[in-house]
């Protein structure tokens, strides 16, 4: 498996797009700048075919330090949940193509 950055994504969209990279890199980021502000909202995003995301909020709870067994009160916290939608799953659902390893 290996790990694919942002600057590898706009350097590919840009590449077959023929667009220019400095517009691909300001589209993208300005997408993934609303995807931020809209689930810091708590709104929902739905990407028909890609899939969901949405906030979900984890009640507070009270936890023990395995150390010194002390109790501690752990606050909320807020955390995004993502949902494949179809062509995702699908996608991810067929066998994976092997890797050559040099």
């Amino acid at each position: 498996m290996s790990t694919v950055t942002k600057k590898e994504l706009i350097d590919r969209i840009a590449d077959s797009t023929q667009a220019k990279r400095v517009i691909v890199k300001r589209i993208i980021q300005a997408f993934l700048d609303e995807v931020i502000d809209e689930l810091a909202q708590d709104n929902r995003l739905e990407f028909r075919d890609f899939g969901v995301f949405e906030t979900r909020t984890r009640s507070s709870r009270i936890a023990q330090n395995p150390k010194t067994l002390e109790r501690v009160q752990v606050p909320p916290k807020r955390s995004v949940k993502f949902k494949m939608g179809r062509l995702m799953r699908e996608k991810l659902s067929a066998p994976a193509p092997t890797q050559k390893n040099p």
